[in-house]
């Protein structure tokens, strides 16, 4: 996907992430220098399916794809869209010569957790923020 296409996504990702369209915008724009990528998983030229990913390293999990972002349009849950959207990310990361897929998820999304479950992801660790 390309940053002409961020109106679709938007209107995916306010589903899962609480942010204005222009903060949305900004915070796209701040994100190119990590190659994040965006992918979208399409039924009949409607956005179904997006994912918000960047090849990173780091000392814990080594090489790695990172997933920040992972929905999909409410109307279309349930449906093996996530599965299928995973199932490509694992291609992607291998392409990549990633070890690891890494993914962060909100403490209330219990669907999308049992999804994960299934697809082969492991709880590693507690995530902790600080406000400043």
């Amino acid at each position: 996907m390309t940053l002409k296409e961020l109106y679709p996504v938007y209107d995916v990702l306010q589903q899962l992430r609480e942010l204005s369209y222009d903060e949305f915008e900004d915070l796209i724009y701040d994100m190119r220098h990590m190659e994040y990528k965006m992918i979208g998983l399409f039924e009949k030229e409607q956005l179904v399916t997006y994912a918000g990913v960047a090849v990173q390293t780091n000392l814990y999990h080594k090489r790695h794809l990172y997933i920040f972002d992972l929905v999909t349009d409410a109307s279309f849950r349930s449906q093996g869209y996530g599965k299928m959207m995973l199932a490509y990310l694992q291609d992607y990361a291998k392409t990549a010569a990633c070890e690891n897929i890494v993914l962060s998820s909100g403490m209330q999304r219990e669907d999308a957790h049992r999804l994960y479950e299934k697809e082969g992801f492991v709880k590693k660790s507690y995530l902790f923020v600080r406000s400043i």
